[in-house]
């Protein structure tokens, strides 16, 4: 059923209506067999992959991107154009897998809300998937937590490897916007109960484990990386890991079932995996690894995200995850929308639904930058114009002439957030035609951003330089030593990953558009042996969100038939 434009539901009362399969049936259509599944009530599963018979050595499918334009409060809807391109090529014969990651409960009752869809593009069961799912972030945040104590613990006891309680670099975590918990005194009250130091908490998607937990291959792989996670250094700066600390099996213990897969549907009834969340700006942004690579040998295309806008989300995504996973992306689609565009031209939040040409524009050199970035990975792109009620034909007439004759692509207008699956399958015909074109982009294929042997200074200036469009990099010496010491100790085949604001190109999130000859200040840099990557920290970055002045916590209730209130 469609939606009435002039009486609209909600996304939450879209999803209460819909008649959900039970789970074996999406197993089913998705070729899973039942010894492999592992069912969470009557619409949630895990999926023991050891458990599916030849899988590994099936073909893979096609995998598409999907990632957008810098975001802005206006909203582009790129999980909602990833959930309605999958239902449109489910809808035009393709067998499709969705890759999405899991909601973070922080943000569902700070000020960002559901990350499941919307309109008749959702996954389902949406409250749940919102809130505990199958307890995957539980599991991350006591194994983090786990490892915590165990230091702590280890301190007290003795220290028998020399920590240095300046230099622990391990905090803890909750999967909640908590700013007061940002940094505070643990061990207070008495000898029995510590050395007092300085501490603090992150959120649990900007957790090591989270990220480890995505790139992980398998259950002996996860635990290898467990164990190389650095969490403080000796006097003589020393790098100790959770090995040291014998952490890293009991970790993998906590972590056992977690690791398989979630499968749950859409509105449509087509299967997604919905698996692993790191945070997009301190991390790599992508859904798990053992999610995306099941989806390859289940489906003939995968349609998965990445996080915030393609400066940030699909460089890593390319630079991180398919360089680690050996994954090679068939096509990108870069959604965008006309009011997000006219928000990068200069139009103020409260104009946007009056027609403005001039300014739409302006705002699509947005856009320009990030079809020329997604095509130096050699990667043919499309773009998806994610539609909204106040559109006019003439702004997506404008988007669709610029996108052909000054940035080469094709735009394609999406109506799947009001039509489900009739309204992407246009889009999705355009994408299978770029997936399964003879010939690469120009001739070379995908390829990453720059090689592992390059200098850790040298791929972070490289990213500026390409990807943002910066003159150059600057940081104190301290920093530039820090890079250099890393390199040392035999990090530097590592790639970066790059922490800064998702709004814009530049470090000052309130510059949109397309900046050009910025300078991007590195503020800081963090190892993260254990995923593997190099976190260089541009501009103000919290890893523990606070909430806004009125969280969206205060407008979740329980109705009086026990049904969830304002979660979306």
């Amino acid at each position: 059923m469609a939606q009435d434009p002039n009486k609209p539901l909600s996304d939450i009362e879209i999803a209460r209506q819909a008649k959900m399969q039970r789970i074996e049936a999406i197993a089913e259509k998705a070729g899973i067999p039942d010894e492999a599944f592992e069912p969470y009530g009557k619409h949630i599963a895990k999926i023991d992959l050891d458990k599916i018979p030849g899988l590994q050595d099936r073909p893979d499918g096609k995998l598409i991107l999907v990632t957008a334009i810098n975001p802005t409060p206006a909203g582009e809807g790129k999980t909602t154009t990833t959930v309605g391109l999958g239902d449109g090529l489910a809808r035009i014969g393709k067998k499709t897998m969705i890759c999405l990651r899991e909601p973070s409960l922080g943000p569902c009752f700070g000020v960002k809300g559901g990350a499941a869809g919307g309109g008749y593009a959702q996954i389902v069961p949406m409250e749940q998937i919102n809130l505990h799912f199958t307890g995957d972030f539980h599991a991350i945040t006591s194994a983090h937590n786990l490892l915590s104590a165990m230091i702590d613990n280890h301190i007290y006891w003795g220290n028998s490897l020399g920590i240095d309680t300046r230099r622990v670099a391990w905090r803890r975590v909750l999967d909640m916007n908590d700013r007061s918990l940002r940094a505070i005194n643990s061990s207070l009250g008495g000898v029995s109960n510590g050395f007092p130091r300085e501490d603090g908490f992150d959120i649990t998607v900007a957790s090591e484990v989270m990220a480890v937990f995505c790139l992980a291959k398998d259950l002996a792989d996860l635990e290898a990386r467990l164990g190389k996670m650095i969490i403080g250094y000796t006097r003589d700066k020393k790098a100790i890991t959770a090995a040291d600390i014998k952490a890293s099996s009991a970790m993998t213990v906590l972590l056992k079932d977690a690791l398989k897969p979630n499968l749950v549907q859409t509105l449509e009834g087509n299967p997604a995996f919905v698996h692993g969340g790191p945070f997009a700006n301190i991390a790599h942004g992508c859904n798990s690894v053992t999610a995306t690579r099941a989806g390859l040998k289940l489906a003939d295309y995968v349609v998965t995200e990445a996080g915030f806008g393609a400066d940030l989300g699909a460089e890593k995504f390319f630079d991180i995850k398919c360089r680690k996973a050996g994954l090679t992306p068939a096509a990108v689609v870069i959604v965008a929308t006309v009011r997000a565009l006219k928000m990068h031209g200069g139009v103020p939040k409260d104009q946007l639904g009056k027609e403005n040409l001039e300014a739409l524009r302006k705002g699509l050199a947005n856009l320009g930058r990030h079809v020329e970035n997604v095509r130096k990975f050699g990667v043919s792109a499309i773009v998806g114009i994610n539609h909204f009620i106040a559109d006019t034909p003439a702004e997506h007439e404008l988007i669709a002439q610029v996108c052909k004759e000054q940035f080469g692509v094709d735009a394609v207008v999406c109506s799947h957030w009001a039509e489900g699956s009739k309204g992407t399958e246009e889009l999705a015909r355009r994408v299978v035609a770029l997936a399964e074109a003879p010939h690469p982009l120009d001739g070379r294929g995908f390829r990453t951003l720059y090689p592992d042997e390059m200098p850790l200074w040298d791929k972070m200036k490289m990213i500026a330089k390409e990807i943002y469009r910066a003159s150059d990099i600057i940081a104190d010496q301290k920093v530039r030593d820090q890079f250099k010491d890393i390199e040392a100790a035999g990090f530097g085949h590592l790639p970066i990953c790059v922490a800064k604001t998702q709004y814009s190109f530049s470090t000052d999130p309130n510059h949109r558009g397309a900046p050009v000859d910025h300078v991007v200040p590195i503020r800081e840099v963090r190892l993260s042996a254990g995923a593997g990557f190099l976190v260089v920290v541009c501009g103000e970055i919290m890893t523990m969100p606070g909430l806004p002045r009125v969280p969206s916590a205060e407008f979740i209730r329980l109705d009086t038939k026990g049904q969830i209130e304002g979660l979306f």
